[in-house]
């Protein structure tokens, strides 16, 4: 008879890790520190675990995923959403720490059959910064909306500072960020032939380096699922439901909205595209647009060719 494959669910907290094996029950609690992690690793040895599955918890999973890596585990970010919905479909509907490491644990091992590409570390401080980039933007332009409203001198004076104060952080950090991309000969490689298609600016090429490792390396139906610009049916019997996008890095796709709007008018091929969809809503031609962008970028980088204009005639 063949020997069951261990597998470990962690639910992660900020001071604790919750641990459960799947088929068996163990289970144990270690702090989420340097001698907890080394004191897990020892007890998934002992118990003969090979695979590990833990959810996004913000970035309190990160040193968890990478200590255990670092020893020798196949380490997997799951979805806290598909691991909850897994849990409702097999009728748990209790939540607490030890319950839900169980559930990790089953989840790891039943609905994931093959190996997961490991974390990039080494994207970890550009993510960081486009994080921050992102939201010194969005301050900046919180200020913007209130300066609109505000009638009181003093009032205005105080936001337009602080309004300035975003504006100079930011472009400090997008200084920052163009270095950090030309000092690696790989990411500026990469950069640069983002950059050669009409539309894409830094911003959206710096988010697809630091956000999507995988834009290449797997197709544009998957790729598009991943950002969350995949039409997905609505269909039952004979009703046939209007196709709607859900989920992804959202994070990307806002950027990509950005990028497909300027494509939309500067790029041929967008252009093209965006006028045999005329008729239809603006919204739906704006998101075929952005899974159009994203699949030539995905192409670009799979065959590691820069942009080619179509040629007239």
């Amino acid at each position: 008879m063949a020997q069951s494959v261990i597998t470990a669910g962690i639910d992660v907290s900020k001071p604790f890790l919750d641990v459960a094996l799947y088929p068996t029950r163990q289970t144990i609690r270690v702090v989420r520190n340097a001698a907890g992690l080394a004191e897990l690793a020892a007890w998934l040895v002992q118990h003969e675990v090979h695979r590990v599955g833990l959810e996004a918890t913000g970035g309190y999973e990160r040193m968890v995923m990478d200590r255990l890596a670092a020893a020798g585990f196949e380490v997997i970010r799951l979805n806290p959403l598909f691991v909850r919905r897994f849990a409702q479909a097999k009728g748990r509907m209790a939540k607490n720490d030890r319950a839900d490491a169980r559930t990790i644990a089953q989840f790891t091992a039943v609905m994931l059959d093959h190996p997961k590409p490991g974390r990039r570390t080494d994207l970890d401080t550009l993510a960081e910064h486009l994080t921050l980039r992102r939201q010194l933007n969005d301050w900046a332009t919180d200020c913007g909306n209130q300066l609109e409203h505000l009638n009181d001198k003093t009032l205005r004076k105080q936001v337009q500072v602080l309004r300035a104060s975003f504006e100079r952080r930011k472009a400090a950090i997008e200084a920052k960020l163009a270095r950090m991309i030309a000092e690696r000969d790989d990411w500026a490689s990469l950069e640069q032939r983002l950059r050669s298609v009409p539309g894409v600016g830094p911003v959206l090429a710096q988010t697809l380096i630091a956000l999507l490792p995988e834009l290449g390396q797997i197709p544009r139906r998957a790729i598009a699922g991943l950002v969350g610009v995949a039409p997905y049916d609505n269909d039952s019997g004979a009703h046939t439901g209007e196709r709607h996008i859900k989920g992804g890095r959202r994070a990307i796709r806002d950027v990509l909205y950005m990028a497909a709007v300027v494509a939309r008018q500067h790029n041929p091929i967008i252009a093209a595209f965006a006028r045999r969809l005329v008729g239809k809503p603006t919204k739906v031609i704006l998101v075929a647009c952005m899974r159009k962008l994203l699949s030539i970028l995905n192409a670009l980088i799979r065959d590691g060719s820069d942009w080619r204009a179509p040629q007239a005639g």
